[in-house]
């Protein structure tokens, strides 16, 4: 976005119609109770008007069109027009209070990725933040991201950085209201999420495109944001309306932490309810988190054919690759799932690890 320069000149002040009035009073001769007799009005509403304490209403407008020949729309436009300059003053004075405030978003990484402009001035990065949120004040992002009722604030990841995080879900908010989708369809995203197996190995723009198309098919919406600075959320579960959101963030960069995340987040989706917003992070508890956990260690790798596998074995690269294949999952899986279970150092087989971040730019949607 282009930056808006501060050095355009924009008064402090707000000059009343009265002025232009009394002007155009004086310059034809008549007095303020003259001007009173002439158009019917009491005469200390008519100086009322001259002094700005009073607007000029449709009504005086149309008498002063009568008495002195100036059109009333040019009355009513100077009247609004004053109105509206009051009203950017008071603005301007309540979004210079808030600077503080918005210094505690990553308002650079946010100008970095084109969500917001590049004000120079506090007051217009203010009100492009307010903008950003879709909210008219400082108290309105309050009530809708700091309330008790917030569901975002029984998360331990909101509470790294709320304003940051705010930030994170917003993006994706932004993103998701881009998808279109059918209405969801809980039998037929259990379907999907049973046939991922066979897209887990194709290449990173393919399998992002594949994953997206699929959920969307069955009325998911999937959408992939950067973690901004201040953050620590690995992905994040809301619905929208009728509509569930998988928000992910790729946090750590490698293909067996992004398919548990996603995993346990499709598993809230199916497991658990409407109203309820997940995010999740390094810390993640609870019983509603546990019965994520299992849906995802199961959807990926079944309970049954793990057990059999952990039984006797030491974990070879060619055990783990072998059995990888035999299940239908990329061996960096498998390596996240052993390391997590403390089965293998966290030092050990990473190579099998494949990176993956889709949350690139140059990764194609």
């Amino acid at each position: 976005m282009a930056t808006k320069s501060s050095y355009a000149f924009k008064p402090d002040y707000a000059i009343a119609p009265g002025a232009t009035l009394h002007e155009t009073i004086e310059s034809v001769g008549i007095s303020q109770a003259e001007l009173a007799k002439r158009t019917g009005r009491p005469l200390k509403t008519i100086n009322e008007i001259i002094n700005g304490k009073a607007a000029i209403t449709a009504e005086t407008a149309l008498q002063l069109e009568r008495v002195l020949g100036v059109p009333a729309s040019f009355w009513n436009n100077l009247e609004r027009n004053y109105r509206e300059s009051l009203a950017s003053l008071k603005e301007d004075k309540a979004l210079k209070e808030i600077h503080e405030w918005v210094k505690s978003f990553p308002v650079k990484e946010l100008v970095k990725r084109n969500a917001l402009a590049a004000y120079e001035d506090n007051i217009g990065l203010a009100r492009a933040l307010l903008q950003f949120f879709g909210v008219s004040s400082q108290a309105a992002w309050q009530q809708i991201w700091m309330s008790p009722q917030a569901a975002y604030r029984r998360s331990s990841a909101f509470e790294a950085s709320r304003e940051a995080t705010a930030a994170w879900l917003r993006l994706g908010e932004l993103e998701a209201k881009k998808i279109q989708v059918p209405e969801f369809n809980k039998s037929m995203f259990k379907q999907v999420l049973g046939s991922l197996h066979n897209v887990m190995g194709l290449s990173i723009a393919e399998l992002k495109s594949r994953l997206t198309k699929e959920c969307k098919s069955a009325g998911v919406k999937v959408v992939f944001v950067k973690e901004l600075p201040g953050t620590r959320v690995h992905g994040a579960v809301r619905w929208v309306g009728e509509t569930p959101v998988i928000q992910l963030s790729c946090r750590y960069k490698v293909e067996d932490i992004f398919w548990f995340t996603f995993f346990h987040e499709a598993g809230h989706v199916v497991l658990h309810g409407k109203r309820d917003v997940f995010l999740e992070d390094d810390s993640r508890d609870g019983d509603k988190e546990d019965e994520a956990n299992a849906f995802a260690s199961n959807y990926l790798i079944p309970e049954s054919e793990w057990r059999k596998f952990v039984a006797s074995r030491r974990f070879s690269e060619t055990e783990v690759t072998t059995f990888a294949e035999q299940v239908g999952i990329p061996a960096g899986i498998v390596v996240g799932r052993l390391q997590h279970e403390k089965k293998i150092l966290p030092s050990r087989l990473n190579f099998l690890k494949r990176r993956l971040d889709l949350t690139e730019s140059s990764v194609a949607a």
